[in-house]
């Protein structure tokens, strides 16, 4: 790879991403022969204000060391940028990174940024909020501000997060809403509504995971109405791989989706990340939007 590279950790208090130092990513670099300048940012705010300083600055690459979040934090500043996206996948679930190729190791992940190989990848956004994996409206999000809630007091991330799954799972929230698909409308009530950039697999050990994010299209997929014993077998079917296509959720494509709710603004999901947003929600997918350092597609 020629020319300079920022790379820029999310750093929680006291430290770095499972614990690996700027010094000792700049080391892994410098070993490949590539000087990179690792920056620490400590949340969103920060990750998006460092991504941005770094890509006014023109480098061959901005490097997100961290999870889904960060990526995406990143990645919003690169769009309509002629910067390339590195990813060091240090963090918990890293889903942008397994579904692009890119190892989990991190000096396996540094090899394949400083390789230099190129892939342009479809990006998903909502009212202009990006999303690189997928953006949820109902089950999830409510469950993502129990497990927040949860860890601000200190409690663990899973406990947190089984603490969360099932307080949500005992309020049974449901989104009702008018979904257009490419002008086609549909009436829905369902526990949740989610919406991939490109297809997600249902089933199988590969359940959660895309083989494609360059088809140029969005997935939609919603569960029936349901009461709660059948919303936790749908949740266990999903956690084993086990969905049933056209049982369990119903799927569709389009390029263009407009959500309609009651609400003047929706709690919504993006990459993980919460935010409010005024409806309608208007989804849509950019077509090779983003150019990304990742082995090539059949790698």
């Amino acid at each position: 790879m020629q020319g300079p590279i920022v790379v820029i950790l999310n750093a929680s208090a006291g430290g770095s991403p499972r614990g690996h130092s700027a010094d000792e990513v700049a080391a892994l670099f410098r070993a490949r022969g590539v000087e990179a300048e690792v920056w620490l940012a400590d949340g969103g705010s920060q990750i998006r204000a460092a991504a941005r300083r770094a890509a006014q600055a023109r480098p061959a690459a901005v490097v997100a060391g961290g999870g889904d979040g960060t990526v995406n934090a990143v990645a919003a500043e690169l769009l309509g940028k002629d910067v390339a996206l590195g990813v060091l996948p240090l963090g918990t679930l890293n889903h942008f990174a397994k579904d692009v190729g890119i190892p989990l190791e991190l000096a396996a992940a540094v090899a394949a940024i400083v390789a230099g190989h190129t892939r342009r990848i479809d990006v998903g956004c909502v009212n202009e909020r990006i999303f690189l994996n997928n953006s949820s409206l109902g089950l999830y999000p409510a469950m993502v501000r129990e497990r927040e809630a949860r860890r601000d007091r200190g409690w663990s991330k899973w406990i947190a997060f089984a603490w969360a799954s099932v307080k949500t799972l005992l309020a049974l929230p449901f989104v009702r809403a008018r979904i257009d698909l490419d002008g086609h409308p549909q009436q829905r009530r369902s526990p949740f509504v989610f919406i991939g950039n490109n297809r997600y697999r249902l089933n199988g050990a590969q359940a959660g995971r895309r083989d494609d994010v360059e088809g140029g299209e969005l997935s939609l997929y919603t569960a029936p109405h349901q009461g709660r014993l059948g919303l936790l077998r749908l949740m266990l079917r999903a956690l084993t791989g086990r969905l049933r296509p056209g049982r369990d959720l119903e799927a569709h494509t389009a390029r263009e989706i407009v959500i309609r709710t009651s609400r003047a603004r929706q709690r919504v999901s993006t990459d993980g990340e919460l935010c409010w947003l005024e409806t309608p929600l208007r989804y849509r997918v950019k077509p090779a939007a983003l150019r990304v350092l990742a082995p090539p597609a059949d790698h």
